[in-house]
């Protein structure tokens, strides 16, 4: 059974076809090569396609990487209004850059989906929303970024929406639409850190903020997106100057005496 919204990974060997509903694909995770109408392009993060009914193309995956598509059939568009929006946006086979709020949904999205793949009233909410939002974005000019400037609100959406999961340099490039390296040197020096020493700032931040709650050390590892106790351990110590096991029990301690 054809669903409304999937996360796909795929593989390294080159395939072709076609078929009969619109398809929209969003780049979530490394690279894909995809090939429409005779036109090829990498599409990653921050980067989709929209592939109208019957379009023949090509696609192959490379190294490690996820996308999110969503198969549009006609019977989608309960009204004409939406019937018409739908072909206007995949008037033709095309590939385009989102903005950082756009990119900022997408993930948003994708993250429930993963979380919920069997949900179909799910699937069709987040399919209609991010077309809604892909139709106004490319219908107008994206407003210019201030030259210089990282839209730091977005990056800690970014972050914050993320947190469970790994976080690559390339990811949040991605929200800022430049390159890694450009986006490296350019967080450095607006914020005086490196993005690593910044994401890990934040995870201990959430930890600490989540210990103090009473919640256990495992569910804290697992929100705050440390790959195990060691790690998680050995940063929070550094850090605080305290082991997270200590931290939570002073501070149960704290909220009894209170």
């Amino acid at each position: 059974m054809l669903k409304t919204a999937d996360i796909l990974t795929l593989p390294d060997s080159a395939s072709t076809h076609d078929h009969s509903h619109h398809q929209l694909v969003l780049g979530l995770e490394g690279d894909t090569a995809f090939e429409l109408e005779g036109l090829g392009q990498r599409v990653g993060p921050g980067n989709g396609c929209l592939v109208p009914a019957s379009t023949a193309h090509a696609f192959c995956g490379i190294g490690r990487n996820s996308i999110l598509v969503l198969n549009l059939t006609s019977g989608m568009a309960a009204s004409r209004d939406e019937r018409e929006r739908l072909d206007r946006l995949f008037d033709q086979a095309s590939y385009f850059s989102m903005d950082s709020h756009l990119q900022v949904l997408a993930n948003a999205v994708s993250r429930e989906i993963r979380q919920f793949p069997d949900d179909s009233m799910l699937a069709r909410s987040c399919s209609n929303l991010l077309l809604c939002s892909l139709g106004n974005h490319l219908s107008r000019k994206t407003p210019a970024r201030r030259p210089g400037l990282l839209d730091m609100t977005l990056i800690d959406e970014f972050i914050e929406l993320n947190l469970q999961r790994k976080i690559s340099v390339a990811h949040l490039a991605g929200v800022a639409c430049l390159s890694s390296s450009q986006f490296h040197d350019l967080f450095k020096r607006q914020t005086g850190v490196t993005p690593h020493q910044y994401l890990l700032e934040k995870r201990l931040t959430c930890a600490r903020a989540l210990l103090e709650q009473g919640y256990p050390v495992a569910r804290v590892i697992d929100h705050c997106g440390f790959a195990n106790q060691s790690a998680f351990t050995h940063a929070f110590r550094r850090r605080f100057d305290i082991t997270p096991a200590r931290f939570r029990q002073q501070s149960a301690l704290d909220a009894d005496r209170r």
